[in-house]
């Protein structure tokens, strides 16, 4: 994507049946077309920026094609740094093809996908991160995501990505200010002070790198399996997890023969839980395939909640079972609290343990902790805490993190020269996050993914 000198346009609404529809349209051409195709009782000489006028769009013909009111937006002051007019029509598809085919006969062309969002990257109104979490908010389902989406956008990432790379930056000119001076060894307490500033850094940078899971998580959701032996309870869980009927609970084991799948939020995060076929050996053809599809199920889970029938002799198969889940992250749910005699001797299991009563709902609110803390790593997203959720940022931050390690375990045993070759990668690698250092095929391939009309 290449920025041009068209005038573009586009429906900045869904389009389809509704009270409005928001046209947007940016670039040079943008307010000859309201002035030529805007009508009002009272003639309009100059538009007043970013003030809402209430008028007529017409067509070259002057015939009405809506009620409309519109605004103009003078740059620097808009979305692009361009000229920006919005047009608030009725939501008709009929209505928005006009105005667009009106447009399109006026030189105006449709916009590509992201390129609103493109060109306020392109004329530094936001940088490549900001640019990214246009998409991020657009398409959160959940509070956090939400929440987190907004604030890359404000720029709380990109604030302490810069930090970064002041730090580097400086870090680089105290380094290369001795190569100037070869035949003179670095003072000892100077060796001290870039080490203490490079460890510092590689701390913060790798605490920050380390938030990449969590962001995923707030992000792109979690899929949790309910896994365990016939009539472990497995079904009772999913109604608890959910507040609702949506799996058949029976006293019959193996009444689970598919998949039965629902999306739900547990800790701010969507999750798609997933009850599953009791893991057995059968002869019934229709419960084998459903213990394929629950052990390749099983396979891609981010979590898998082990049921346990806590009333029932701890058996042979059930640790059987959990040595063939050894692979993936495990949360043991001991279920039948309220018919508990006794509790099982289960030291040998390393990871997290819930009692529950699927039942009665006891110890369910135990259980949505443990699921979210393991989600998020105990890392709670927060106004000060930036965090990162694209595979892009983490890839580039490993990157600059592995250089200042580099530094760091190379300082006071190499050529000066070649620290700050160290230094420079991880200034690159930081580049690359923020967009100061780029590629054509890396902002098509992240703008692409837009909606069209942002």
């Amino acid at each position: 994507m290449i920025l041009d000198k068209d005038t573009i346009i586009a429906p900045a609404t869904a389009v389809s049946e509704s009270g409005i529809a928001v046209i947007r349209i940016s670039g040079y051409r943008a307010l000859s077309f309201l002035k030529s195709f805007f009508r009002t009782k009272n003639p309009i000489e100059n538009f007043q920026s970013h003030y809402l006028y209430l008028g007529r769009i017409v067509d070259e013909d002057d015939s009405d094609i809506d009620e409309v009111m519109v605004v103009y937006m003078d740059p620097p002051r808009t979305y692009t740094c361009e000229p920006v007019v919005e047009v608030h029509c009725h939501g008709s598809r009929q209505i928005v093809r006009r105005i667009l085919q009106l447009a399109y006969a006026n030189d105006i062309r449709l916009a590509n996908p992201g390129e609103f969002t493109y060109r306020a990257y392109l004329n530094g109104r936001i940088d490549l991160v900001q640019a990214e979490a246009v998409s991020r908010l657009i398409q959160s389902t959940s509070e956090f995501s939400r929440r987190s989406a907004l604030q890359q956008l404000d720029g709380l990432l990109s604030r302490q990505l810069h930090s970064y790379s002041a730090t580097i930056k400086n870090l680089l000119v105290q380094t290369e200010a001795w190569i100037d001076f070869p035949e003179e060894d670095l003072p000892t307490e100077n060796l001290d002070r870039l080490f203490s500033t490079a460890e510092n850094l590689h701390v913060q940078m790798s605490d920050l790198m380390n938030t990449y899971r969590a962001g995923q998580f707030v992000h792109d959701g979690a899929t949790v399996v309910l896994a365990g032996l016939p009539n472990a309870g497995k079904s009772s869980l999913m109604n608890a997890l959910l507040q609702q009927d949506r799996s058949i609970v029976s006293s019959v084991p193996g009444t689970t023969r598919d998949l039965i799948e629902q999306s739900t939020q547990i800790g701010g995060i969507n999750v798609r839980l997933v009850d599953t076929a009791g893991l057995r050996s059968s002869d019934e053809f229709v419960e084998q395939e459903g213990v394929r599809r629950a052990r390749n199920v099983v396979k891609i889970a981010n979590l898998v909640l082990l049921m346990l029938d806590g009333s029932a002799p701890l058996c042979d198969q059930f640790r059987a079972l959990l040595a063939d889940l050894s692979a993936v992250p495990v949360v043991l749910v001991v279920n039948k609290s309220d018919l508990l005699s006794e509790h099982h001797d289960l030291s040998f299991f390393p990871g997290p343990i819930v009692t529950v009563s699927a039942k009665l709902g006891d110890g369910i609110d135990v259980l949505t902790d443990t699921i979210a803390s393991f989600l998020l790593n105990d890392y709670l997203p927060s106004s000060e805490s930036p965090y990162i959720t694209e595979r892009r940022h983490y890839e580039a931050l490993t990157g600059s993190v592995s250089s200042i390690k580099n530094f760091l375990n190379n300082l006071g045993s190499v050529d000066l020269d070649l620290l700050s070759i160290d230094l420079r990668s991880a200034l690159d690698s930081l580049g690359r996050v923020t967009g100061s250092i780029t590629t054509e095929d890396v902002l098509d391939d992240i703008f692409s993914s837009f909606c069209i009309g942002k």
